[in-house]
């Protein structure tokens, strides 16, 4: 019967090719509401509507009544507003122009012991695995089914730097995207559209809270600042990508700023309850060259400055995280890191360099920041901090202790993924980190995955749940909805394993 339908989908397709719409053309329809950037008494309402006007959004219960946003073909009809007032831990239905509807709940007061469950993923519609004809993202469908209270995007949520085609790379037959690799405003927009008319994303952001962050494929593979351009066709040399996808990533996905100044800044901080603390970093606006080596500081030079280490987060972000960890007094520190810490991404140094925090086996990588982050901690009291990662296509969980000095001082490391797209296989950490490893979830080497069904088995995304006494219980989720890993924490430094995962390998 399937693949009755795949011809038959073929076939449609075939015959609309013919009437292919633009990459600026816009789908029918409102995309949203999703609130994001929830915190108890606050929420950045969203949506996009076909064309120009008014968007009205409505909340109930009625406790904030934000005023109508104009739309414009120059944010792509996009709108938000931000509403404040709201009420601690309270189920709001919201509705655009009396038309769509979702529903959202505030975050508990930071002094309240409610439990919450926390979602993330990342890696979606990549190596042209996008959303297939009949079920569009399993996995994100996974996720609406788990009904966390709070869904962090945690990069690489479009592929701008991809196609999706009528068939996909596993041979099955999806919806096409009708756009090449963005090289402007419009084809970015495309991308973003593309992904949000999936029916699984579309009922997942109108049913969670929602933590948007960026990687590097909402830009350009392995992109910073100093490494955003592309000369081959269809590119065009010496245009900067990352400005333009920055634009459209704010289009479709509000983020909460500190500063009316600072509208383009995305770490910030968010509060959900008396146990957890959520410190979302930006791994891609601030960075220094991949392939400059993570050797230290330069000496100095006829001037007597001093070259800083290389940086990831950049000294104003860096400076901020410190901070804002110093100051937390959440029993859960969660550190939303676009990037593993312990396992190597990029190229090699020839190319692009490590792209990631670790470098492992070449002069490249972030490996001294991270240290120093992670030492901070330490020598702050922090026993466990838990840093929820993505990017590497694989799901691995590691507990890391990186100081022999600080024999209490442990790091729990979860990485999620993908969603939809290629897949990664098994890698040790960072032999630096000391790293036990938990648990592994990855395609073979050897043979490869060759069929939908079977690339089915390692899509997954993560979860945390956090108790009313604060015990943390930290999931990969499989595509199905089965959990195929469990491990708890209790506040204090000791842990204990629970569940399917407990051998740290799914049968």
């Amino acid at each position: 019967m399937r693949w009755a339908v795949v011809l038959v989908v073929f076939a449609l397709l075939a015959c609309s090719r013919a009437r292919e719409p633009s990459v600026a053309e816009a789908p029918a329809g409102t995309l949203g509401p999703v609130a994001a950037d929830v915190t108890a008494t606050s929420a950045l309402l969203w949506a996009r509507v076909p064309d120009a006007g008014q968007v009205r959004f409505a909340l109930e219960p009625a406790d904030a009544r934000p005023a109508p946003v104009a739309t414009s073909p120059e944010r792509d009809f996009t709108a938000r507003v931000r509403v404040d007032g709201l009420r601690p831990a309270t189920e709001y239905a919201v509705r655009v122009n009396a038309v769509a509807a979702g529903r959202f709940r505030t975050a508990p007061a930071p002094d309240s012991r409610a439990p919450i469950r926390i979602a993330w993923g990342g890696d979606v519609a990549g190596q042209n695995i996008c959303r297939d004809f009949e079920t569009g993202f399993p996995a994100i469908t996974a996720v609406a089914g788990y009904r966390p209270d709070v869904f962090i995007g945690l990069g690489d949520m479009i592929y701008a730097d991809n196609t999706c085609e009528n068939v996909g790379r596993f041979g099955n037959a999806q919806v096409p995207g009708y756009f090449g690799p963005a090289v402007d405003l419009a084809g970015y927009w495309a991308h973003w559209r593309y992904a949000r008319d999936d029916a699984g994303l579309a009922r997942l952001l109108a049913s969670a809270a929602y933590v948007p962050v960026w990687d590097d494929h909402e830009v350009v593979n392995d992109f910073g600042p100093q490494q955003d351009m592309r000369s081959a066709p269809p590119y065009t040399a010496g245009v900067h990508l990352m400005p333009i996808g920055l634009q459209a990533f704010l289009d479709y996905n509000p983020v909460s700023s500190d500063s009316d100044e600072t509208p383009e800044r995305l770490y910030r901080t968010l509060r959900l309850g008396r146990h957890v603390e959520l410190f979302v970093l930006d791994t891609r606006q601030y960075r220094d060259a991949n392939v400059a080596p993570d050797s230290g500081p330069a000496p100095p030079d006829d001037t007597g400055e001093i070259d800083r280490d290389k940086s990831m987060l950049g000294r104003e972000q860096l400076t901020w995280l410190e901070r804002k960890l110093a100051a937390s007094d959440a029993t859960w520190k969660v550190i939303v890191s676009s990037v593993p810490l312990g396992l190597p991404t990029g190229s090699a140094a020839a190319l692009r360099g490590r792209d990631g925090w670790a470098g492992i086996d070449q002069p490249s990588g972030f490996a001294r920041e991270r240290d120093r982050v992670l030492r901070f901690l330490a020598e702050h009291g922090v026993a466990t901090p838990i840093w929820i990662t993505t990017d590497v296509h694989v799901a691995e969980v590691f507990v890391h202790r990186p100081f022999p000095e600080h024999a209490e001082f442990r790091v729990v490391e979860a990485i999620s993924g993908p969603l939809s797209a290629g897949l990664g296989s098994e890698q040790p950490p960072d032999p630096s980190l000391h790293s036990e490893v938990r648990f592994v979830h990855a395609a073979p080497a050897a043979p490869p995955v060759s069929s939908w069904d079977d690339a089915l088995r390692f899509f997954n995304f993560g979860a945390l749940e956090v108790a009313a006494d604060g015990t943390l219980t930290v999931r990969i989720v499989g595509a199905a909805g089965a959990t195929l890993y469990s491990e708890s924490f209790a506040p204090a430094a000791a842990g204990t394993r629970t569940g399917a995962g407990a051998t740290g390998r799914p049968p």
